[in-house]
């Protein structure tokens, strides 16, 4: 799903939700592994793009998982270089494709926050506060919970498959770790949702060490299939898609 949102923003110039959500579709139809039950059944009801996350939240009552946090690194890099407010914002309109809770939209929205500081040469962590002071009312004071530097993952209320706890635990991974490769590892001994607190971490993590961070050999056997669409990209074409979302973006220009 990271990969399609990134092609999206490519292709459409910007933000195109209709067409985003159409690629998740597509992807979801092919049966792909792992998906999320709460995304598959957004994606598989039948309601177009502006109805369906908002239709299973009236049902469901519950939104609040972290897929939106595990595809957000694209959008992150792609809107960083349009300043806080914008890449916030584009942070919760993407979630809200397949994630009806705004608790989930404004997860996304700090960890846009986050990164695109980092991007910009600064400390994410130290803009934690700034980051929480534009969360909506209803959300901050448990954000505000998780992302205390006193807060460590055995203190979550929720498992970390939940929005906040899973970005806690992301951001925690970060703090206390030396390095790319072991925040990740820390991030996956916590257990549960594994793939995506470290899919999180590895987008935080990366922002601030840079690609030459990952270990060589983690880079070499990248692979993302694109089920429903009848390719595989390595570490090349990823690196290239990067490096596009970062252009197409601005991020670095005058």
């Amino acid at each position: 799903m990271a990969v399609l949102v990134a092609e999206s923003l490519l292709e459409r110039g910007g933000l195109d939700l209709a067409d985003m959500f159409g690629r998740f579709r597509r992807w979801a139809a092919a049966d792909p592994k792992d998906i999320g039950l709460q995304t598959e059944a957004v994606l598989t009801s039948g309601y177009e793009w502006d109805l369906a996350a908002a239709r299973h939240f009236q049902t469901n009552m519950y939104a609040a998982g972290n897929g939106g946090l595990m595809r957000a690194a694209p959008s992150a890099v792609y809107f960083a270089g349009q300043g806080r407010d914008a890449s916030m914002e584009a942070g919760r309109r993407i979630t809200a494709l397949t994630h009806g809770d705004g608790a989930a939209w404004e997860g996304t929205a700090i960890l846009h926050e986050l990164i695109r500081v980092a991007l910009d040469g600064a400390d994410p962590l130290a803009a934690i506060p700034a980051a929480l002071a534009q969360v909506k009312d209803a959300h901050r004071e448990r954000y505000a919970r998780v992302l205390d530097p006193a807060w460590h993952p055995d203190d979550a209320t929720e498992t970390n498959g939940a929005v906040w706890a899973c970005l806690g635990s992301a951001v925690w991974a970060v703090r206390n770790s030396d390095g790319f490769a072991d925040a990740l590892r820390m991030a996956i001994d916590l257990g549960g949702d594994t793939d995506t607190v470290a899919a999180v971490t590895g987008a935080l993590a990366g922002a601030v060490r840079g690609v030459d961070g990952v270990p060589e050999g983690w880079r070499e056997v990248l692979h993302v299939p694109l089920v429903g669409f009848g390719r595989v990209l390595g570490f090349v074409g990823l690196a290239e898609m990067g490096e596009a979302l970062a252009r197409g973006g601005c991020y670095g220009r005058a």
